[in-house]
């Protein structure tokens, strides 16, 4: 077995009676963005704690739109109660703006003492740029990490990659300027707050070049990507792909490329899963019409995996990027105090199908696949 946990770690391997041969025990996978509340049917929430679980993931970070709109520290709190009543460390985005509506700031001291990790306006639009510059100072004057996903609303307006795939298919394109016009004008709005900022699910490689360009200047920063746009591209949406409609979308070869760049060298700190279960009455429409969004807990510790044998990462390079630099983003000072531990095969062989899959959504481009690594079994 190869022992990739922290030398400061607490764990006892003797808790482990399986065969571990060739198995590699790391920490507790951190994500940094999952959805729990897609189905919105009052069960949804539960079954996707359990399949995280399961999959080695007991720390999940939640934007402040799953489910209800996070303003206030009872909701939080009664939020990370039911989550931990199934195992599962739940960790809080709360609103930036009122309603996320981008007008007025959302009472951020109340927020911060319900335990909210960090605030967000998630994808919502902000009234003007003023409002996005006030509500910085705010949030620094209370020290509190701000996290954007990067969108320009008035670029966005279609559903694939503007590229040769979408054109030929005759969908309305999201240009790359979408998310690079945003993340421009917010690093510059960080560098004149001092705000500490986190940068999710970036798509291409100006967005790379940016962040590395904010770092270089010693900005407050961290990004990471979602471990989907690591092994797909908008190629996949081709025959109408419903599975392959997400939001922000599927880029080009290109940018893929520059993704496994800034992860290998580093201007990417870490990887989330963006997990978001879709019923299949949401796909089961023309692509234009479906919902985006892909179902990855399942996946991702297999495609982890395979980040490993493409060469992309180390082995320990991969505990930094799921495990140890996710922890430090989202402030989670007693993360080795939680304890825990994943034991996982890189090598087993399972096939991706709809009974296969733990989680209630099946909305994976990876149906019929077959992955390698699984987890074996999760400690907590």
């Amino acid at each position: 077995m190869k022992n990739l946990l922290p030398k400061t770690w607490q764990f006892d391997t003797k808790n482990i009676t399986t065969d571990t041969n060739e198995k590699w025990l790391i920490p507790p996978i951190v994500d940094l963005c999952a959805r729990l509340n897609k189905f919105g049917d009052g069960t949804s929430f539960t079954h996707e704690c359990q399949t995280a679980i399961k999959n080695g993931i007991l720390h999940v970070c939640t934007p402040p739109d799953d489910g209800a709109v996070r303003e206030s520290s009872s909701l939080l709190k009664e939020v990370r109660e039911k989550a931990a009543n199934h195992g599962l460390n739940l960790h809080m985005l709360g609103a930036l703006t009122q309603g996320l509506k981008g007008e007025k700031l959302a009472n951020i001291a109340d927020i911060k003492a319900g335990g909210a990790i960090g605030v967000s306006n998630a994808r919502f639009a902000f009234a003007n740029d003023e409002v996005l510059l006030r509500a910085l100072e705010y949030a620094k004057a209370f020290d509190i990490k701000v996290f954007f996903y990067p969108d320009e609303p008035s670029l966005s307006k279609g559903v694939a990659h503007d590229g040769y795939i979408a054109s030929y298919h005759g969908l309305a394109g999201i240009p790359w300027l979408a998310e690079t016009v945003a993340l421009a004008k917010q690093i510059l709005m960080v560098e004149e707050t001092g705000i500490c900022a986190h940068f999710s699910q970036l798509t291409c490689r100006t967005s790379v070049d940016l962040v590395r360009f904010g770092k270089a200047r010693g900005l407050p920063i961290t990004c990471d990507v979602a471990m989907h746009q690591l092994f797909l591209t908008d190629d996949d949406i081709e025959g109408y792909n419903a599975n392959a409609h997400v939001y922000p979308p599927l880029r080009s070869n290109t940018d893929q490329r520059a993704l496994r760049q800034g992860l290998a060298d580093g201007t990417i700190d870490a990887i989330c899963s963006h997990h978001e279960p879709l019923s299949s009455t949401d796909k089961l429409m023309p692509f234009a019409e479906s919902v985006a969004g892909i179902s990855n807990f399942d996946t991702f510790v297999s495609l982890a995996c395979q980040l490993v044998a493409d060469g992309v990462l180390t082995d320990t390079q991969l505990v930094e990027k799921i495990c140890l630099n996710p922890a430090n983003i989202a402030g989670i000072t007693d993360y080795e105090q939680i304890g825990g531990a994943v034991l996982i095969d890189p090598n087993q062989a399972w096939q991706v199908t709809k009974q296969s899959i733990l989680s209630k959504g099946k909305n994976t481009p990876f149906l019929g696949d077959e992955l390698f690594g699984k987890v074996v079994q999760t400690f907590f």
